[in-house]
């Protein structure tokens, strides 16, 4: 895999409606000084700590043997997990995680991603365990020079849906739950091209919070099913659709209870750099739950200029001077987040369902580039 290829579609996992507080607000203060530069002071990060200033390394890379805290667990290069604690957290109706992600040796714009894993109580945190896996947020670094401010990013998802499961006493019962946080990178531009990182191999450092507020009541009832976990859609590779040349793929699965109030929560973003790819090129697309339409919609549309800030490595996508033609141009931002886009489907009967992608107009020009598709199912059961 080369690394040109890795940097559009990466993802083991792998974060607009439902998801997006981003701004240059949320963490900084830009205060214009005396000589004319701007000074970014940072704020703490709001909200109980799970990830300190964890360190990435290179992605290709044999796993570092580098210390972690107590109770983070690295699972490899470009990941951690960590069990909350949810007697501590008192975790209430409302639930954001903020996160951020601060410039080392890489400075690409990278794929990025939170999940929640759900495992047996009890069980310890191993693949082969992890029952249920939902991607719960994704975001795009931008291009960092970590010798030139902001050195540091923020995200921030509204994730209210989450708070009832983890306060359902059913759920709490049968799972731990697991967060963790994933960032692919590699350093070799940045050895190169970035002073003081030649020869080194971390990437990027990332802190997540959990803020919450509201009662801490108990939900009842709740219902999870992963439908897909990143997969990656492409029409181009066997199995990435239903058909190699066709742009739709059918993700097919069962409920065995009944379910009211069902809401489909999907992430999904498009990657391929090459000359007319599907990063730079916006395609209606359409999801289908149960055969049926339930939304259409255009990536991208929105403007760039809010995060050209936190763009301070020179690059391609933003130039030198500001940009006015952004909603014909950008499917994403480097420095924004992913949407999560949110669909209520009423009452789900228990039995066989399918959710459809469908993306008739894109080419996968020289088949190159990836949607990663991320999808699950919400509800409270009958």
């Amino acid at each position: 895999m080369t690394i040109k290829y890795f940097r559009h579609i990466l993802f083991f996992f792998l974060f607009a409606p439902f998801a997006l507080c981003i701004g240059q607000d949320s963490i900084y203060n830009a205060n214009m000084v005396g000589s004319g530069m701007e000074k970014f002071e940072v704020k703490p990060i709001a909200g109980d700590i799970i990830f300190d200033e964890v360190v990435f390394y290179d992605l290709y890379a044999e796993t570092v043997d580098e210390p972690v805290p107590e109770g983070i667990i690295r699972i490899d290069n470009t990941a951690y997990a960590k069990k909350l604690d949810l007697e501590s957290l008192s975790i209430g109706e409302k639930l954001t995680i903020n996160l951020r992600i601060g410039a080392r040796c890489d400075n690409y714009d990278r794929i990025g991603g939170l999940f929640m894993d759900l495992v047996p109580k009890g069980e310890e945190f191993i693949s082969a365990n992890v029952k249920q896996r939902l991607e719960i947020g994704r975001f795009i670094t931008p291009f960092m020079n970590k010798n030139k401010e902001p050195k540091e990013v923020p995200y921030s998802f509204e994730v209210n849906n989450l708070a009832a499961i983890l306060n359902d006493p059913a759920m709490q019962k049968k799972y731990d739950f697991y967060l963790k946080f994933y960032l692919g990178g590699v350093p070799y531009a940045a050895n190169k091209e970035v002073e003081g990182c030649e020869g080194r191999n971390d990437v990027f450092e990332g802190t997540v919070a959990l803020e919450t507020s509201g009662s801490v009541s108990s939900a009842h009832n709740q219902y999870i099913l992963s439908i897909s976990d990143n997969f990656q859609f492409n029409d181009y590779q066997e199995g990435a659709s239903d058909e190699i040349g066709e742009s739709y793929k059918t993700f097919k699965f069962k409920t065995d209870k009944d379910i009211r109030n069902a809401s489909l929560h999907v992430i999904i973003s498009n990657h391929g750099a090459q000359s007319q790819g599907e990063e730079y090129i916006r395609r209606k697309h359409y999801l289908y739950f149960d055969e049926q339409l339930i939304a259409e919609y255009t990536p991208g549309g929105k403007s760039c200029e809010p995060f050209r800030v936190y763009n301070t490595q020179r690059n391609g996508i933003y130039g030198r001077e500001p940009r006015t033609n952004w909603n014909k141009w950008s499917n994403w931002c480097p420095g924004n987040t992913i949407p999560i886009r949110t669909y209520d489907l009423g009452m789900v009967e228990a039995g066989d369902h399918s959710f459809r992608l469908k993306v008739p107009e894109a080419i996968f020009a020289n088949d190159d580039g990836n949607f990663p598709v991320s999808v699950y199912l919400q509800g409270a059961s009958i």
